[in-house]
């Protein structure tokens, strides 16, 4: 008798409880932390239709195809569902099943659940904090190249472009200032960004005072215009009683185009941005393809030449 308290007060702690469903009259039985899984009054009569009814679709489907397989070929199985309880509160509900045959037919299917909520929210905080810069909120450098990656080795539904913003005066900030005067600098820059192209497909924080944006660009005169608004948007004056630092931006950009590697772009971007630093900072340089390139990439862009620039004062 102790040993069952023990254990009943065990699986209590852990959130764990356990289930039956006798076949083929589909009668369940639960103990009472299941009940409480699931928002219901311990000991209240269950109805396995209106119980099914509280996964999500996703989750209903899953389970059914998981069940169905389980008793017809007698293989246990493990999965996490998603349920809505009886007051409407969303759980995550991890269910590991066995089946038990008599006379060659499944008699009973059973097993434990145990609420993994916490789990399931500690699991997407973390992937949020990985696919977020946490100073800006921008999109990490992680999520960054896993897109480019996709983009790059795709099929060219349309025609993007890669721009690498650079901040130009940033040092100034952290070295006369302070680096928390620098925090909020790249913050105030992530917000300009953001502004300054809205349409993009995706803006990154791919290092210190680096960013990246995946623009959809119609033509070489297009992708100008969009570094354009980038080198007018993030043109801002720092001011303190003590120092006034004004911020700049260098752009390089290029088209991403199929059967070029995402090294090979980001190299050409990247070599563009530092010849826009060493014509002396706050414009942006594009390099375009060949002609037969631009074709590849879409129909409509075309330019003659190899690269053009632009400084803005």
């Amino acid at each position: 008798m102790h040993l069952r308290e023990l254990f009943d007060r065990s699986f209590k702690a852990a959130r764990i409880g356990v289930w039956e469903c006798s076949l083929p009259d589909q009668t369940l039985s639960w103990t009472n932390t299941v009940y409480e899984f699931f928002d219901l009054i311990p000991q209240t009569p269950l109805a396995r239709d209106e119980i099914v009814e509280l996964y999500t679709p996703e989750s209903r489907k899953l389970l059914n195809e998981a069940r169905e397989k389980a008793i017809r070929t007698g293989e246990g199985f493990t999965l996490d569902a998603q349920i809505v309880t009886a007051k409407g509160n969303s759980r995550w509900i991890r269910i590991t099943a066995c089946v038990e045959f008599a006379n060659g037919s499944a008699e009973r299917i059973f097993g434990v659940k145990q609420d993994v909520t916490a789990e399931k929210t500690m699991v997407e905080q973390l992937r949020r904090l990985a696919d977020r810069d946490i100073l800006t909120g921008l999109m990490s450098r992680t999520r960054f190249e896993a897109f480019f990656n996709e983009i790059c080795g795709g099929e060219c539904q349309r025609t993007r472009s890669l721009l690498l913003v650079d901040l130009d005066g940033f040092k100034s900030v952290n070295d006369t200032l302070g680096h928390q005067a620098g925090d909020d600098c790249l913050k105030v820059a992530g917000r300009r960004l953001s502004q300054a192209v809205p349409d993009a497909d995706m803006i990154a924080r791919i290092g210190g005072d680096e960013f990246a944006v995946i623009h959809p660009c119609s033509s070489a005169e297009d992708l100008a215009q969009i570094a354009t608004y980038i080198v007018e948007g993030m043109n801002w004056m720092i001011s303190t009683p003590t120092k006034n630092i004004q911020i700049t931006t260098s752009v390089g950009a290029a088209v991403i185009v199929p059967g070029q590697t995402p090294k090979d772009i980001f190299a050409t971007a990247d070599n563009a941005l530092y010849e826009v630093k060493s014509a002396g900072r706050n414009g942006f340089r594009i390099v375009s393809l060949s002609r037969p390139a631009l074709e590849i990439a879409h129909g409509t862009l075309h330019n003659e030449g190899n690269s053009f620039s632009s400084r803005i004062f």
